[in-house]
């Protein structure tokens, strides 16, 4: 326990055009009690959002959606990694989970908060009678690195709009490909360990599944240590001292520069976020835990769904780097 706050201290400290889609014609659908997005122009509009993601703007994803159009959200949320559905109004926890559900089974691990309004939504706030308080408040990470299969997707929606408490996003890709050659290495040959007893043991850097391009299995406030060269006869545990270095490091790469690869989302009313989870890091903004007086009251749904993949090396870095 001491160990986990020695490292939450200073890794929660914050260092902190359009594109029109248009599909094949379909017969119109007779209308449900919700609607039908049939009934509309078969397109949507994408513009880019600041360093990573873009917004998504002519949809409303309370209505029945086209397979066509789930088809080519889908593609999109591969390719952007981050989609910010703007002008949503408020989306029910049911119609939350639905969405999710377009990429895979909902994955609830997380604690249940008597106002949840589904069983696999979980909800967060500043207020801890409204929701969870304190969450993605230990560092930059990904969700559910502690499990074999780290979560896919993440979907967001902002039900409560605080006047400030922005939640913060990063590409892993960038982050990796920019590292000094020498550092690269390093991370190459580093495995993380939950802090999770039965945790499973991940590369730091590892293939995406469907992109197949470099990102990072972390979370710097949930890890119990690393290891180098992980089934190698080299072999070795970090020591508590080098874990809080590594942790430290890999926080580094996502605040330097000020902050230049940090994209800081500011909730507006409305606003319903699909990130790909392997592609994105992310953390809450220490802001986002102001009291309900100061910043009125925040409330955010999140659902998670299920990973197939666990993490691995799909390529030699050796090779890659030049290394003898």
């Amino acid at each position: 326990m001491q160990r986990r706050e020695h490292h939450e201290k200073v890794l929660m400290q914050r260092n902190y055009s359009f594109i029109f889609f248009k599909f094949p014609k379909v017969k119109k659908q007779a209308t449900t009690l919700m609607g039908t997005q049939e009934s509309n122009p078969n397109f949507y509009q994408l513009s880019p959002a600041p360093k990573i993601g873009c917004e998504v703007r002519g949809i409303d994803l309370k209505k029945d959606v086209s397979k066509e159009v789930i088809a080519a959200i889908k593609r999109d949320v591969t390719k952007h990694r981050l989609l910010i559905f703007k002008d949503q109004g408020i989306v029910s926890g049911d119609r939350h989970v639905e969405i999710a559900k377009w990429f895979a089974e909902p994955d609830s691990t997380f604690y249940k908060h008597p106002k949840s309004p589904h069983p696999d939504v979980f909800r967060v706030s500043n207020d801890r009678s409204e929701g969870c308080t304190n969450v993605g408040r230990t560092g930059w990470h990904i969700d559910g690195s502690f499990q074999e299969a780290p979560f896919s997707y993440a979907l967001y929606h902002m039900v409560g709009v605080p006047s400030y408490g922005p939640t913060v996003f990063a590409p892993l890709n960038e982050i990796v490909e920019e590292l000094p050659r020498e550092k690269r290495i390093r991370w190459e040959r580093l495995y993380m360990a939950s802090d999770r007893r039965s945790g499973p043991i991940h590369p730091l850097i590892y293939s995406h599944p469907l992109t197949k391009k470099k990102v990072l299995c972390f979370h710097l406030g949930m890890t119990e240590s690393f290891i180098w060269d992980y089934k190698t006869p080299q072999q070795r545990q970090t020591s508590e001292d080098e874990t809080y270095s590594i942790l430290r490091e890999i926080h580094h790469e996502f605040v330097k520069d000020n902050k230049a690869r940090q994209y800081a989302h500011e909730w507006k009313v409305g606003d319903f976020i699909i990130s790909d989870n392997q592609s994105v890091g992310h953390e809450a903004a220490p802001e986002t835990q102001l009291p309900r007086s100061q910043v009125g009251l925040r409330v955010l749904h999140r659902v998670t769904t299920l990973g197939h993949c666990p993490p691995v090396k799909e390529y030699d870095y050796r090779k890659e780097l030049g290394i003898e």
